[in-house]
Formats: C-alpha cells, structure tokens, sequence
C-alpha cells in the first residue's frame, strides 16, 4: 500500500513538473542553434549569445533570389508590421545564404526595401558559403545547395522558425505562405499571455 502511495506522489510530480515546463504551443521542432557570430546591415556583430534570453524568428534568403525570398521577405515584413499592430515584439533574424554577394551595405538596401525595421529585423552575413550551408543543415535541418555553374541562384528552404530563450528552435513554418504570419503571431500572443514572451 505504501509503494502505491509513493509511486501515485511521484506521478503527480512528474505531471505538475511537465505541465509547468510545456509550451503553450503546438511544435514542431527540438533542434539546438549551434554557436554563431556573424555581421549584420550595420557592420554590428550579431551572435547567439545576442540573441538567448529571447524568443526569435529566422529564415533563410538572398538578395538576388528571383523566386521564393520575394513572397518570404515580404511576408517577415507582414509579420513585423502585424507584430508592431499586437504589441507583441520578438527579434527577425535573416541569414544570408549568399554571402560573397550580400555585403551589409547591400542588406541594408534590400531591408530598406522592404521597410524593415533594422531595431528588431537583422540581416546576416559576414561568413563564407559553406559556414552558412552547414548552419542551415545541422541547426534548423534545412537544405542549402550552390547554384548550379553559369547560374547565381542558391536553393535553400523556405520554412520560417521560432526558436526558444535557450537557443531551441521548437516550431517551424512555412514562409511561403502569408497565412502562415497570422499562426506564427497567434503563437507569439499565447506565450505573451503566458509571460513567457
């Protein structure tokens, strides 16, 4: 009878301790973001240990992608804008998966372009190809491919990711998609209305 006693209390431990640790949200993800520290539009430096302690938004693009970075951009300055509309604030983070190319005067153009608001929107580069590539691959487990000879257009995916305090990333999306912008604040309001935003 007492073994049953002690083994009831320590399950209703075990479920109090996991309900205080979940998320208010659906995920998708439990990638760890490997060490980086790169250079962002304004020549600053811009690391992991920047960006830990807060909740954080990343994709990956290129200025002179042709295809799929024109609807994704605009839709990470839709979500900054809805952001900004909600009161609700979180750091936009865009690597750059053509770095030789995208120089942080060239960034600070194309964010311009798209009315970013460089306070809470960095623009990433300052690293070589395949530095990038290997972030993107092992960290957020999304292709990076060299554009194929006689072309400049880089394959990379197209998922926008929220990634947690501790450097976790815990949810993708698609940014594709601008459907998808009213999710990810939907998500970013249910952890502010949990305090943990």
């Amino acid at each position: 009878m007492i073994k049953r006693i002690n083994f009831v209390f320590v399950l209703i431990i075990i479920l109090l301790l996991s309900a205080c640790s979940k998320l208010p949200i659906e995920t998708n993800m439990s990638e760890e973001v490997a060490d980086f520290s790169f250079t962002n539009e304004h020549e600053e430096s811009v690391s992991l240990d920047d960006l830990k302690g807060d909740w954080w938004i990343a994709d990956f693009v290129f200025t002179n992608c042709t295809t799929v970075c024109l609807p994704m951009t605009s839709n990470m300055t839709a979500l900054q804008n809805k952001m900004d509309d909600q009161d609700v604030s979180v750091q936009l983070v865009s690597f750059s998966v053509d770095p030789d190319y995208d120089t942080p005067e060239v960034l600070k153009e194309y964010g311009e372009s798209y009315e970013a608001d460089f306070d809470t929107w960095d623009f990433l580069t300052g690293y070589d190809f395949e530095t990038i590539k290997k972030l993107s691959i092992k960290s957020f487990r999304s292709l990076v491919k060299e554009p194929e000879y006689g072309d400049d257009q880089v394959t990379h995916g197209t998922l926008f990711y929220l990634v947690n305090p501790d450097g976790e990333i815990v949810k993708s999306y698609d940014g594709q998609n601008a459907e998808n912008m009213d999710d990810i604040l939907e998500d970013l309001k249910k952890l502010k209305d949990k305090d943990m935003l």
